[in-house]
């Protein structure tokens, strides 16, 4: 048998496959973990235990599952969240807690003194992104700042993905289209590390080695072999960010395709055959050479429905949503006159805005629970429907839009996108996400499959259609969602302080 492994960490949760040459699942395991949030605007997870840990659980739980022979998987393929920041000593071991993506703004002054010395159009021109709090480069320098000794101690800073690699090869590698988010570190047009802009932030050496996603990075180590059942000798792709291994796993592999992840926060990617550079939108080369690629990401989605169940569904089971998802169904398009700013943890694009805050609009004493869940949920979809529009602002229109994450599972969230979008979402067979990517990556690298294939490994299922009945209804609460921001930044800034 021939075999493709692909393992990706999520914000909450890891999930592994196993996919036969013809694009077939043989297992799937998962193993959920958490998100510490030590306190307001930081975001953590636990290398050793978040990571590695749940790599070595799922990756074991698939052989058992499967009983295949460990030489039957011809690559291993890694993706996870990202950009995170990862003090790491000489043996890859971690220094500290990983700090996580966009949704953790610890270093809102770090971007702020950056932004000061190096100038906007310059950062934009060559890093092809602002600083904000997705920016890998602002958090070193708070590391330095505020860590000293434990920026003086760190061999290397790496990311999930690199971490995991170093773990089953001995080697310290990172994709380009991870190392292009630790601005301004990173040159798009030398597509390499440079010390340029901010030389003070680390010393190049310090960084990982670049590859694309899917060169080989190294083989499974004898010692990884032993923690992981994997077999020795094993080749692995250098990885890459999960959002980025999802969209493959949906078909999005070429311009014009758009990628809209429901997952713990919204993600959308689309894949350019130009470099496009909009200050609201993020950059970086695609997973293949020659590719580009604009990015765009919420803070808070499905991280704010968890919240939400919580805080206000405690009488429910854990994992039992739907009675909630119920409620929320009952309340109408619109829910009812209430309008929410999901801005939960700040927000990423198009405002980047780190002192954005949520805002329930509209309450009166007839509004129920599922009012106020559905309206959540409206955010979102809000927040997506101005992404969108930044994309058509900035010249690249989306032809077609592919669906992927727990939401297409949420029939109520799921319609109320493309209601309020205006488009309709294509829903792959398989939705398992970043993992199938990843497997599917691993096929292209070892001459299985080319990037096309994934239309027969992974066919489209159905379609959400936008309700046309909804329009205007949905149109005039975006206005006021749209207006309720512009209104309350400066009292929300004055809150955060």
């Amino acid at each position: 048998m021939t075999c493709f492994l692909g393992v990706d960490i999520g914000t909450y949760e890891t999930k592994g496959v196993l996919v036969d040459s013809d694009g077939a699942i043989i297992a799937s395991a998962a193993r959920p973990h958490k998100m510490l949030v030590p306190q307001p605007g930081w975001a953590e997870h636990r290398p050793d235990e978040d990571w590695w840990g749940d790599f070595v659980f799922v990756t074991r739980a698939l052989l058992a599952e499967s009983r295949i022979d460990p030489k039957s998987i011809r690559a291993v393929g890694c993706s996870a969240i990202g950009p995170c920041m990862l003090p790491v000593d000489s043996a890859g071991n971690a220094l500290m807690n990983g700090v996580l993506y966009g949704v953790d703004t610890r270093a809102a002054e770090e971007i702020a003194e950056l932004e000061k010395r190096i100038g906007h159009d310059r950062l934009i021109a060559e890093c092809g992104n602002p600083l904000t709090s997705q920016s890998v480069g602002p958090k070193i320098l708070w590391l330095k700042n505020n860590r000293r000794e434990i920026y003086d101690r760190a061999a290397r800073i790496v990311t999930s993905s690199t971490y995991l690699v170093q773990k089953l090869t001995g080697r310290c590698v990172i994709d380009h289209y991870t190392a292009a988010n630790f601005s301004p570190l990173y040159l798009v047009d030398d597509l390499a590390w440079s010390s340029d802009l901010a030389g003070d932030i680390i010393d190049l050496d310090r960084l990982p080695e670049i590859l694309w996603s899917t060169e080989i990075a190294g083989e499974v180590t004898g010692a990884a072999a032993a923690e992981t059942g994997l077999s020795p000798g094993t080749p692995v792709l250098a990885g890459t960010i999960d959002a980025a291994a999802e969209a493959v796993s949906v078909g999005v592999i070429d311009d014009g395709q758009m990628m809209l992840m429901y997952g713990s926060t919204i993600f959308i990617i689309m894949p350019t055959d130009r470099r496009v550079t909009d200050k609201r939108l993020w950059y970086a080369p695609w997973l293949f050479e020659g590719m580009h690629a604009s990015m765009a990401g919420l803070a808070t989605s499905g991280t704010l429905t968890r919240w939400f169940g919580d805080q206000f569904a405690k009488e429910l089971e854990e994992g039992s949503f739907g009675l909630l998802e119920k409620e929320g169904s009952e309340s109408p398009p619109g829910a009812r006159g209430l309008v929410m700013l999901p801005y939960f943890s700040g927000e990423r694009t198009p405002i980047h805005d780190p002192n954005a805050r949520g805002v329930i609009f509209g309450l009166d004493l007839t509004h129920t629970r599922g009012d106020v869940y559905r309206a959540l949920l409206e955010g979102i979809a809000f927040g997506t429907r101005h992404v969108i529009e930044t994309y058509r602002d900035a010249g690249i229109r989306p032809q077609t839009l592919h669906a992927v994450g727990g939401g297409t599972k949420n029939p109520t969230w799921s319609q109320a996108t493309s209601d309020i979008c205006g488009m309709s979402q294509i829903v792959r067979r398989r939705t398992i996400g970043a993992a199938y990517g990843d497997a599917f990556l691993c096929a292209v690298a070892t001459g299985h499959a080319k990037p096309g294939d994934i239309d027969e490994w992974n066919p489209v299922e159905r379609e959400i259609e936008p309700d046309p009945e909804y329009r205007d209804v949905y149109d005039r609460r975006y206005r006021v969602f749209r207006e309720l921001y512009g209104r309350t930044r400066d009292l929300m800034a004055d809150v955060s302080k």
